[in-house]
């Protein structure tokens, strides 16, 4: 439940600012990885995360891929779940009151298949207790074969600009890594008028069992996760970061405080971490107590200071 008592070391300062919103801490969760935080509680103090980032919310209900949708890999994992979902109704009646009821940011994931899908999430949630939308453009575009809406800048642009007329709070557009050129899609989003960027997404895989010869996922094709695509990641907010003037949430492959601290040097002014919490339920906390503790040991004073200072 809230807690405004928890002890805060008042030496340093660890709050960031994205589009108007102040978050205690610069670290959230990857949505998909922490559902609502209901499976969670039980192990991390949800009041000590600068966020919490929602699995994605559709407009109905999702019933998501066929199993086997998870497959381990060297260095990580293989998920097809699909964007399993219950719909908004049950996110705004159930979720968001649990939420609430802690001291922390809320950023909702939002998904669609359609521009009109995305928007009416957008419009629905606009006038509920939440900080911050996230918008998964690398869901595929079923008006335009499948491709999904964040491989093509024009894209972009125009999804972007789309849902950011009708949401009233601020939005952050989540990349998808498999493209040529992230800092152009980056433009883009910028340009459509983000409020911000968030990556990676995960990166497409596949697995084959090779003594029954069949493939490891029923969906064939998944998105592969954890430190196996840390370093493409760093790269790729790096790149973003130092193509746009918006804020830059980074993610894929953070396993602790040193691996969110190249995130944040690389100009990611928040990281969110995804696959570590499949592994280790407190990894958040984890992450944030050691960035508290190097910045108490390089006398870092403030978070700032470390933000895109790798150039």
């Amino acid at each position: 439940m809230k807690d405004n008592n928890i002890e805060v070391n008042k030496d340093i300062n660890m709050k960031v600012n994205i589009a108007g919103i102040t978050f205690k801490n610069p670290v959230t969760t990857a949505s998909g990885t922490f559902g609502s935080g209901m499976e969670y509680c039980d192990y991390v103090d949800l009041s000590r995360l600068g966020a919490v980032t929602t699995k994605g919310v559709s407009t109905t209900a999702w019933p998501g891929n066929p199993t086997p949708r998870i497959a381990e890999t060297y260095g990580g994992m293989l998920n097809a779940i699909g964007l399993q979902n219950p719909g908004a109704d049950v996110f705004i009646n159930r979720d968001l009151p649990f939420l609430r009821s802690y001291d922390t940011k809320i950023i909702v994931n939002v998904i669609g298949k359609t521009a009109e899908e995305y928007c009416e999430v957008a419009e629905r949630l606009s006038d509920c207790d939440v900080d911050m939308l996230e918008i998964n453009i690398s869901c595929p575009n079923i008006k335009e074969g499948g491709i999904a809406f964040g491989q093509d800048p024009c894209r972009v642009e125009e999804i972007t600009s789309q849902v950011k007329a009708y949401s009233k709070k601020p939005i952050i557009i989540k990349l998808s890594p498999n493209v040529t050129d992230i800092a152009a899609i980056a433009k883009a989003a910028e340009a459509g008028g983000a409020d911000g960027i968030s990556l990676i997404n995960t990166l497409t895989g596949m697995r084959i069992d090779v003594e029954r010869r069949t493939f490891l996922l029923a969906n064939k094709i998944g998105g592969l996760s954890g430190p196996a695509i840390k370093p493409i990641a760093v790269r790729m907010v790096y790149q973003a970061a130092n193509a746009v003037k918006i804020p830059v949430i980074g993610m894929g492959g953070i396993m602790d405080a040193s691996d969110a601290l190249e995130f944040i040097m690389a100009g990611a002014t928040m990281v969110a971490v995804g696959t570590a919490n499949f592994i280790n339920p407190r990894a958040t906390e984890e992450v944030i107590d050691g960035i508290e503790a190097y910045m108490i040991r390089n006398k870092i004073k403030d978070i700032k200071e470390l933000i895109g200072c790798v150039r």
